[in-house]
């Protein structure tokens, strides 16, 4: 399967969009399978990434975005705020030119299809992380896993390093095509 990145990036917006709207008052506070975040940090780590890939894919350089991103960008309404950085992010992936232009990020410069690829994993299993912290069903969308599965296999061993997803759990004999794609960014199911 040859992977639209600004399409399946756009879809996981939209799916983790709902895990957000999903979060309940009192579940903010709430531990998530990312053990230095809470569900309030975790959401606003997924919302500064998408206000990030705004800035940055249309060739921002970190340094000119500087510190405006840094701290709670969720403010009153957080469901509200990753709505606006989701249209934000889809957006600037979907503009013509946008999988070749270079984006000037921490570990980069990265052709923007590279860029989309790390975006589009770490929405998608954010969204499952914010799910599971929720008591929400995180069952990802099946096309969605196996799109995930092809941007991050040729990637494994450079993910497992960033230490940007956990490693260490196996999911060796399972079928479950999400429980792979899970295990092999350090998520237990």
């Amino acid at each position: 399967m040859a992977v639209d990145l600004p399409e399946v990036h756009a879809a996981a917006l939209n799916v983790t969009r709902g895990f957000v709207a999903g979060v309940g008052p009192e579940q903010w506070s709430g531990p998530t399978p990312c053990a230095d975040w809470d569900v309030r940090a975790l959401v606003n780590h997924i919302v500064s990434g998408n206000y990030w890939a705004a800035e940055l894919g249309v060739g921002k350089t970190i340094e000119e975005v500087g510190d405006g991103l840094d701290g709670d960008v969720l403010g009153d309404d957080p469901t509200a705020a990753y709505l606006t950085s989701a249209d934000l992010a889809a957006a600037v992936f979907r503009a013509p030119g946008a999988m070749q232009r270079p984006c000037a990020v921490s570990y980069g410069p990265v052709p923007g299809e590279v860029y989309c690829g790390h975006r589009f994993v770490d929405v998608l299993i954010h969204g499952w992380d914010v799910a599971k912290a929720t008591g929400q069903d995180p069952a990802l969308p099946p096309n969605l896993v196996e799109a995930c599965i092809e941007v991050v296999e040729p990637q494994a061993e450079l993910l497992a390093g960033s230490g940007m997803f956990g490693t260490g759990v196996d999911a060796a004999g399972s079928s479950d095509r999400q429980t792979q794609l899970l295990a092999m960014l350090g998520r237990r199911p």
